[in-house]
């Protein structure tokens, strides 16, 4: 399929335009949940009792700091996230099991435009578990 160069430009300032207003939604999304607490409850059929199922909480700058999952006995897991300075991109992860025991720790490498590069998975020793490579490819038409 071919197009038009006209027909390309459009597409290319079309491009320009939605990834500039994503970049704005997610700036204002993340006004939105400024030192913010998001509670999810499940309630079973045939029941009447709700009971807790996930906790989220977002720091004085909107970024995602503690994830809570539970189950019917409580905890299942909980999941720390942490920034370097006023950064938009976790830099470090770390998961807790049940007994709020670390399970993984791991960290994060970004390319210049801002998407993963690389995640270093470490067991609770400090040990490098795995290593995972974000390749990116852009394709020409």
């Amino acid at each position: 399929m071919r197009i038009s160069f006209k027909s390309f430009v459009i597409l290319v300032l079309l491009l320009g335009c939605s990834t500039t207003l994503m970049a704005q939604g997610n700036s204002s999304k993340r006004e939105k949940k400024k030192n913010m607490v998001v509670k999810e409850w499940n309630l079973k059929a045939g029941s009447n009792t709700p009971f807790l199922d996930n906790v989220t909480t977002f720091d004085d700058q909107g970024r995602k700091v503690e994830e809570i999952e539970y189950a019917s006995y409580g905890q299942k897991y909980r999941i720390v996230y942490e920034y370097e300075g006023n950064a938009t991109k976790c830099s470090r992860e770390v998961e807790y099991n049940d007994k709020n025991k670390v399970v993984t720790v791991k960290k994060y490498e970004y390319n210049a435009d801002g998407t993963k590069a690389k995640q270093y998975t470490y067991l609770p020793n400090g040990k490098l578990k795995s290593t995972k490579i974000f390749e990116r490819i852009v394709r020409e038409n």
